[in-house]
């Protein structure tokens, strides 16, 4: 101990002013650039894009551009280039032996969107954007054109390799044009973008401001095989959020005819808002918010404002046609299942964090319930079939919610009352929900067998007849009244929708166990889109998973293998048959023909098998919005009420089947 304390001090003693670091010009981001751009995963190298894109989009939005172009190189730098001013070239009055492009990309805090002057609205305000993504890039190469000169300077890990050059003059062309890519010393193996997710970023923000044209370019050679990524697209949508809703709609319907959409100038020349709202019938809604076309996935102040708007008029078209049930209607019953999209520009916006996850302006709530309030009023007043169905719809909610919220106050009353569980359950020992897990099995045949094999302490069972309803393409009232779906939900004891309380789950795991084929797949996929739609809380925590029971048996030299699938068959054949050795191959054709012992071997046992766990995108990303919204789409497109997209679907796909085994 006594060592151990004199170490201690010898250490302290030395601590002295030269201990003490100093981090000059952009080493600090180098340094820790989770401070900056909240890490240095994939979802971070992909912030680098939005930080460049959003910088060409300020200059559309302040009315200086219409034109930008976005190309992924096939060195995996990407080029942005707009038609706008142009970066200043001339030297900076505080720094005149700089030229104020130089100031910018490699100074923090520096840019043109504090004072107000040369941008009303914009995503970027601290000033950090453009110099974070070259104190991140290995090389970037910045081109000016300026009063028909063009300028050009490069950089590399955020400094200057040479001065700002003069290149000639240009007769047709202005604007900035950075070409960058990010430092694998930085981002490591998650150096290269996707062309999928930038992609969808550009097209997003042709769909967030309708003036602009965005040209996208993606080298051919890194489009993957069967992406549905295009190499070459103009993007341009006339009609902005309403376009955006419609195309994230697709071929779903919805409760009202028409949406409601409006974009209307802000008081005091504030800025504007732009919106557009529906209600889907089968109640898978969202909402989507952007602040000066940069998402805000944790919402804020404007989704405050707009959603309070929505509910005043409400409430007071009820008192206005003596319709008292609308007095209790709540945000919940209203707007949590509805499809929004909201898009506001105001002046000096106030975000939570150098990610803008979440807009703060206390102004822009009051702002945008000033903005939408009176459009609404005059949508719902103009149209009474649209109000009417919209009435029955949140009366119907309403009444559904007081029923379950009676329906929880009588259980705490009778706290001895049973827990009703199916019939068909065979649950688990162990009262508490860790360490649990309920296989939902294909089949009687097959339930048995998992029921044998089992550990009876933290495994259960719940066999299904088949396959199950297809949610997505059917109604509540059929939902509802669905035997096997009114089993799982009674297993599980969280709830669904707006009523899921993941403090009732009484598993930690929930396994989709199903036959190794075609149909089993088919069956998963169903189950798969019941929880996406009914429980996704269930799948972002975490709890859903799918088993990989065995397509083949293997015995060769004494012993038995399995192979989940043909190309594991041949990689074990490979392994196993040497020699004078002799293979004996089995397939199953599905869970019910294996015995207890191997499905409890194969699959069950949780020192042996293999879980696959189901997880949806990061909505806390703008990209992992993106790839929510495809997910949605995906989701509606094959499993929808509507044949042809389904069948469109596999046309498209079936050039990638190279075997199919019937």
């Amino acid at each position: 101990m006594t060592d151990l304390f004199d170490s201690a001090t010898a250490a302290k003693s030395s601590y002295s002013a030269q201990d003490i670091q100093v981090l000059e010009g952009l080493e600090a981001v180098r340094a820790r650039p989770g401070m900056y751009i909240g890490g240095t995963d994939e979802h971070a190298l992909h912030h680098l894009a939005a930080e460049i894109i959003d910088n060409a989009m300020d200059e559309a939005v302040a009315g200086f551009a219409n034109k930008i172009e976005i190309s992924l190189n096939s060195d995996y730098s990407l080029t942005i280039t707009d038609n706008g001013r142009g970066i200043p070239v001339d030297p900076h009055p505080k720094y005149p032996d700089k030229s104020a492009l130089e100031v910018i990309m490699t100074m923090l805090h520096s840019g043109g969107k504090f004072g107000g002057g040369a941008y009303k609205v914009s995503g970027g305000l601290h000033g950090v954007g453009s110099s974070v993504v070259n104190a991140l890039s290995e090389t970037m190469t910045v081109e000016v054109a300026r009063d028909r000169k063009l300028y050009c300077q490069h950089y590399s890990k955020g400094k200057p390799l040479d001065k700002l050059q003069f290149v000639g003059a240009v007769a047709n062309r202005r604007g900035t044009s950075i070409t960058f890519r990010p430092d694998h010393e930085i981002f490591g193996t998650n150096c290269c973008f996707s062309p999928n997710k930038l992609y969808r970023m550009a097209r997003s923000k042709a769909f967030l401001f309708k003036g602009i044209h965005i040209i996208w370019r993606c080298a051919q050679e890194l489009i993957g095989e069967g992406e549905q990524t295009p190499a070459f697209m103009e993007l341009h949508f006339p009609n902005g959020l309403k376009d955006f809703l419609n195309y994230q709609l697709g071929a779903r319907t919805t409760i009202n005819r028409t949406p409601f959409t409006g974009e209307v100038m802000l008081a005091n020349d504030e800025g504007k808002v732009e919106w557009a709202l529906t209600w889907p019938v089968d109640e898978n809604g969202f909402c989507f918010s952007y602040c000066n076309t940069v998402i805000t996935p944790q919402g804020g102040t404007h989704e405050i404002g707009f959603k309070t708007a929505l509910l005043r008029g409400l409430k007071e078209y009820g008192e206005m046609a003596n319709i008292k049930k609308l007095a209790n209607v709540t945000n919940e019953d209203f707007l949590s299942d509805a499809c929004i999209m909201l898009s506001v520009f105001i002046r000096d916006p106030e975000f939570q964090g150098q990610t803008k996850d979440k807009l703060t302006s206390p102004k822009a709530a009051r702002l945008v319930e000033q903005a939408v309030k009176d459009a609404f009023d005059h949508w719902f007043s103009s149209d009474s079939e649209n109000a009417s169905a919209l009435i029955e719809y949140v009366i119907s909610r309403a009444d559904f919610r007081r029923k379950k919220k009676e329906e929880k106050i009588q259980l705490r009353k009778t706290p001895t009352k049973r827990l009703r569980l199916p019939g068909k359950l065979a649950d688990c020992s162990r009262n508490s929900a860790e360490d649990t897990e309920i296989f939902i099995v294909e089949g009687d045949s097959a339930g048995g067998s998992a029921k044998q094999g089992r550990d009876r302490t933290t495994q259960a069972i719940l066999p299904l007849r088949g396959k199950i309803l297809n949610v997505a393409a059917a109604s509540l009232d059929k939902i509802a009244q669905n035997q096997e779906i009114k089993d799982m939900i009674e297993a599980l004891g969280c709830g669904i929708k707006d009523n899921y309380n993941e403090d009732n789950l009484r598993y930690e795991k929930i396994i989709i166990m199903t036959d190794a084929d075609v149909d089993g797949a088919h069956i998963t996929s169903l189950l798969m889109t019941f929880f996406y739609q009914q429980m996704p809380k269930l799948i972002e925590n975490g709890h859903l998973f799918i088993a990989t029971p065995p397509l083949y048996k293997i015995a060769a030299g004494g012993n038995n293998y399995y192979a989940l699938d043909d190309d594991d068959k041949d990689r074990i054949l490979k392994k196993v048959v040497k020699g004078n050795v002799k293979a004996e191959i089995s397939r199953f054709k599905g869970l019910g023909e294996m015995s207890a012992v191997q499905l409890k071997e194969t699959t069950m046992d949780k020192e042996k098998r293999t879980l696959l766990r189901v997880v949806l995108p990061d909505t806390g990303t703008e990209e992992g919005k993106e790839e929510a919204f495809e997910t949605r789409r995906q989701v509606e497109r094959i499993m929808g009420k509507n044949p042809e997209l389904r069948f469109k679907f596999i046309v498209e796909r079936a050039k990638f089947v190279d075997d199919l085994d019937i």
